[in-house]
């Protein structure tokens, strides 16, 4: 149990860490909001979703290249690492996902016409699987928000 609290201990002292987890639990928060205010109805399953608004991908590799740029400096090989896999994974979020969800949107309407048929029964895909660029751009600005004011407050404290 020591070694639990001492791993607990050394996250939670991490600012980077810290960054990176209140940047991805409130860009996943935010979306539970809008689905709500949306759909006219609260559900907690949204939190747990890929795609939708804020990019939460997006928000975690920002938060997570701005920590380390903070702590290790914008000329470190650490941080020029982090910032190539930012920009890989917010091109997929817009890029391959997205395309990916449209497939999805497509092959489920062709299902709906075989429902319509009365043939055979397919299950549906999941179409949210990757963002526009605003909401990839929307979970950015969150995690940059975010990261300085907790970069700010955990060096002020």
């Amino acid at each position: 149990m020591e070694v639990i609290y001492g791993i607990l201990a050394a996250l939670l002292n991490n600012f980077t860490f810290v960054a990176v987890f209140i940047s991805w639990f409130l860009a996943q928060s935010i979306k539970v909001v809008i689905y709500w205010i949306v759909d006219k109805k609260f559900s907690l399953w949204h939190f747990f979703e890929a795609g939708g608004m804020p990019s939460a991908h997006s928000a975690s590799v920002t938060a997570l290249t701005l920590g380390i740029a903070l702590t290790q400096g914008w000329g470190s090989p650490l941080f020029t690492v982090s910032l190539v896999f930012a920009l890989i994974v917010m091109y997929d979020a817009t890029g391959v996902r997205r395309a990916a969800g449209k497939q999805a949107e497509i092959l489920n309407k062709i299902v709906d016409d075989i429902y319509a048929n009365g043939k055979v029964r397919i299950e549906k895909l999941k179409e949210i699987l990757g963002h526009d660029p605003i909401e990839v751009f929307a979970g950015a600005t969150l995690a940059a928000i975010i990261t300085l004011i907790t970069y700010y407050a955990y060096f002020l404290r």
